[in-house]
């Protein structure tokens, strides 16, 4: 039987930003906090840290979710979920989209975490060593599962498309552009969010301490003097529409996702395999139809680890060679927001489109000459700059990478 031609593919683009972040709330505030350099960490709050000698993350401290959700009980749902569909709220918004054409379209949303609903965890945690296993409350462990933050994004939007939230940690939102791109380009969907979320909690923040991941003061990425991450919070939220629908209703477009790509290093649970993450850039780059020479600015997982940072110039190394496009990592002024850093990374991305601007690197003077010639981490603030095609890494635990490819229509 002969092979029935498939279905030209849609282009898909970026219409709708929303950031509930460390720097503030909101994109236009988000990439002026990122555009300045802004610290956006602070002593933490959401739980008592005296007992760690590091005590500093990336909290979002002026968070009301009745400020932003229609429809949620915020007493209902855990605070990762409640950050996703607050982000969500405000992409809607600023995509000027109608609630009603999400409702009667084929709409859904793909969210990414880490560590799942981490403060209902911990707050179990501690009824538990309070007063025994009986004193738990049943309400609140119904709100554990991590499923329910894409589940609060479609319930406060009315989305009755596909609802998943993918736990691949700290690139999962990049998994989550890439699933609802397929979704938005083969026609599955008319209209995707996708994102992700985390919140700040001891067990995350113990974790990265006891592996020695944590930083003394502030996160200094590509820096000489680098010592870790600092743990952040937030909800990152992209709308994803056609650019045919995006165009006939007359939206502002931020970025076409051009393409995508994910590989597994296989290899050691949380040490990054430059090899891997190099195959992984030359697929995202052969998905995307560009040229390593087309890429003009890299938005780097940049978790400042020394064994991150190398790792990851070593893998641009390969293939950029000798040019490497300006490579900065915009989690020093958020902490490392987990499941939510790479949709940060994104909304970054989709702002420096938009206002040509190359974001900072912050708390950095220069480069750490160990990493070799050439490294501009764009330190300090950030600069003006033409872009056309930007490149979002994520990577993970266990050898998960995600890049995803971003440029400019015109």
């Amino acid at each position: 039987m002969a092979e029935l031609p498939s279905a030209p593919r849609r282009r898909v683009v970026i219409t709708g930003l929303g950031a509930v972040s460390p720097v503030g709330i909101g994109a236009d505030v988000f990439a002026s906090a990122v555009r300045a350099g802004a610290d956006g960490t602070a002593p933490i709050q959401s739980f008592d840290a005296s007992g760690f000698p590091r005590r500093r993350a990336g909290e979002v401290t002026d968070f009301e979710p009745t400020d932003h959700l229609k429809r949620l009980d915020p007493a209902a749902w855990g605070r990762s979920g409640l950050l996703a569909a607050a982000a969500a709220r405000l992409a809607v918004a600023d995509a000027g989209i109608g609630e009603e054409q999400l409702e009667q379209g084929r709409a859904g949303a793909i969210m990414g975490t880490t560590s799942g609903e981490s403060a209902v965890v911990q707050a179990l945690g501690e009824q538990w060593v309070a007063d025994g296993l009986e004193s738990i409350d049943g309400e609140l462990a119904g709100q554990t599962p991590a499923s329910r933050i894409a589940n609060a994004v479609s319930a406060e939007l009315r989305l009755h498309g596909e609802t998943q939230t993918i736990p691949t940690a700290c690139s999962a939102s990049n998994y989550a552009l890439g699933y609802a791109y397929d979704l938005v380009r083969s026609g599955e969907a008319d209209v995707m969010l996708a994102g992700g979320a985390d919140a700040v909690n001891r067990l995350t923040h113990a974790g990265f301490y006891a592996l020695g991941a944590m930083a003394e003061d502030l996160p200094r990425p590509f820096a000489a003097d680098r010592t870790g991450i600092l743990t952040g919070e937030g909800g990152a939220v992209l709308l994803l529409e056609t650019l045919e629908h995006a165009r006939e209703r007359g939206a502002r477009i931020y970025a076409e996702i051009l393409g995508y790509a994910a590989n597994c290093d296989a290899a050691h649970m949380v040490h990054p395999d430059a090899a891997s993450i190099a195959a992984c850039i030359r697929a995202a780059h052969r998905n995307a139809g560009v040229e390593p020479e087309q890429i003009d600015y890299i938005c780097a997982h940049g978790t400042g680890t020394p064994t991150n940072d190398t790792t990851e110039v070593a893998a641009a190394r390969e293939v950029f060679g000798g040019r490497i496009p300006p490579i900065s990592s915009i989690k020093s002024m958020l902490g490392h927001t987990m499941g939510a850093a790479s949709g940060f990374g994104a909304i970054a991305c989709c702002k420096a489109l938009e206002q040509d601007f190359l974001p900072p690197t912050a708390n950095v003077t220069e480069a750490d000459p160990a990493l070799g010639d050439g490294v501009d981490c764009v330190p300090g603030t950030g600069r003006e700059a033409r872009l056309d095609i930007v490149q979002n890494h994520g990577f993970a635990f266990g050898g998960n990478n995600v890049i995803t490819i971003l440029g400019r229509v015109s």
